[in-house]
């Protein structure tokens, strides 16, 4: 299922690359930005969890060593730059000048060569990466050495991977913090401090400009170039509620909100005070996750009655309405209109969709009423009623459902369990991300199939893991998407 991404705001987020500054009434030297996020910060480390809003907390506190264009092209950020030896097999990184942790110590190459190993360990892409590092080291204080076992063409977009998990830079003694535990401390080197002391879960996030930060001396370009924080103060205000946070908007109390209520963005539209706008054209992906590792959904047979029981349209209609200019059905595992998206249904191999056929699968699948836990937000507009959707499809195919109905934040600590689902695990959660994020094997979490050490859900397959390795393999892009069907081994995953 895909969206296009409804951003409106008095303007655009100030210091993010790639966005423009807001223009507000008063001046941007005393001007404080009120942002309402997509939804509640609960975890802060961005590198623990592939939360979206914690991403984008994660981009005001840290920095990165390279990050992409708009034209999904590595570009050095805290990098100066880098050399490759003649066998491929070792990358010198240079830091640039003037970069310094909010706690006033200087970055180090120490510093990166931690925050990357730790990386690697919760990230898919890390993950393949660190497969084939012998060793990341400093140099000196100033440059970052890793040495490879063997050439490893995209390297430097794993280092610039804008969507979760980003490679965030931390001080050695966070990035020390073991990847399966939150570190204790928000230091970074990025554009905003976050203010602790003023932090209330489900209430407010308070950022202060960094003094210190000393943006590349360029333009900005997506997530690469100068990043200017041009607001002394950024305050997050959780306003869980639609239509409070479009009220709070029209009165001027907030000066941007990041997801509207379609059914809100007509009246917002005919706000001269107010402009709505798409931030990401490419869209986003709505995503069902099963836990693979636990009944009932540990059986294939289980998770294809699943798979027939879903309508696309009907989540797509419980979240956006009717009107198909915004959404599109789409059941290819990377995004239909990308080069690796299928829109033929014919190329998946995937049966027509029905209750009656899913019913029928179920029967015939060896369920045997083992209760499936939905855990899902009923604070977070455009996930909680997929849950719902699901919860109902699910019941009349004569699934055993329990939705255990929450908040975003408890979802986000609740899915890294992998407890069965009587004991405070779980069976299914919905989510979704920027197409961005799943373009291609290389940055999308989804089709990976490592087991126990993947992403939430741990899909489990030697044959797509297999398919992927081979990808990465590839000597160039051009052997690559010649040589290797990454369209074609969606079958895999549809079968």
């Amino acid at each position: 299922m895909k969206r296009r991404h409804l951003l409106q705001g008095a303007a655009a987020f100030a210091g993010a690359s790639g966005f423009a500054a807001p223009s507000l009434a008063q001046p941007a030297r005393t001007a404080t930005l009120r942002f309402v996020p997509q939804a509640n910060l609960t975890a802060l480390d961005p590198i623990w969890t592939s939360a979206i809003v914690t991403q984008m907390h994660g981009y005001h506190v840290y920095d990165t060593l390279y990050a992409v264009d708009g034209q999904q092209r590595a570009r050095p950020q805290m990098a100066a730059g880098h050399e490759v030896s003649a066998d491929g097999r070792v990358w010198r990184i240079r830091l640039r000048d003037g970069l310094f942790f909010h706690d006033g110590e200087p970055v180090r190459a120490a510093d990166c060569a931690a925050s990357l190993a730790r990386w690697a360990r919760r990230d898919a892409f890390g993950q393949i990466l660190a497969a084939q590092v012998d060793e990341w080291r400093a140099a000196d204080d100033r440059t970052l050495e890793i040495r490879l076992k063997r050439p490893f063409p995209l390297l430097l977009d794993a280092l610039a991977k804008p969507d979760a998990n980003v490679p965030f830079i931390m001080p050695e003694r966070l990035a020390k913090t073991d990847a399966s535990t939150q570190v204790s401390e928000m230091v970074g080197s990025g554009p905003y401090r976050f203010l602790r002391d003023e932090f209330v879960s489900g209430s407010r996030v308070v950022y202060a400009r960094n003094d210190r930060y000393q943006p590349r001396n360029e333009p900005s370009d997506w997530a690469s170039g100068g990043k200017v924080a041009h607001f002394p103060r950024i305050e997050w205000h959780i306003l869980p509620d639609p239509a409070t946070a479009a009220a709070a908007l029209q009165s001027g109390e907030i000066d941007w909100l990041e997801q509207p209520l379609a059914d809100l963005v007509p009246t917002l539209q005919r706000n001269r005070n107010i402009e709505v706008g798409i931030l990401n054209p490419t869209g986003l992906m709505s995503i069902m996750r099963l836990n693979h590792l636990q009944a009932p959904f540990n059986n294939l047979k289980v998770r294809q009655a699943v798979a027939l029981a879903v309508d696309q349209a009907d989540y797509m209609r419980s979240t956006l309405g009717d009107d198909r200019s915004i959404w599109q059905e789409c059941r290819s595992l990377f995004p239909c209109g990308t080069p690796y998206g299928v829109e033929n249904l014919s190329e998946l191999n995937a049966p027509p969709r029905s209750l009656d056929r899913a019913r029928a699968a179920l029967q015939a699948s060896g369920y045997n009423g083992e209760k499936v836990v939905i855990i899902n937000p009923t604070d977070f507009p455009l996930i909680g009623p997929h849950g719902q959707v699901t919860a109902d499809r699910l019941r009349r195919i004569g699934m055993n459902v329990e939705l255990a109905e929450t908040d975003w934040g408890t979802v986000v600590q609740r899915r890294v369990r992998t407890e069965p689902a009587d004991r405070g695990g779980w069976s299914i959660f919905h989510t979704y991300g920027s197409s961005l994020a799943y373009l291609n094997p290389a940055v999308s979490s989804l089709v990976k199939g490592p087991g126990a050490s993947g992403w939430f859900g741990w899909y489990d397959s030697p044959a797509m893991q297999e398919r992927i390795q081979a990808w990465f393999d590839a000597p160039d892009a051009f052997w690559r998407d010649r040589h290797i069907n990454m369209r074609d081994a969606q079958r895999i995953t549809h079968r």
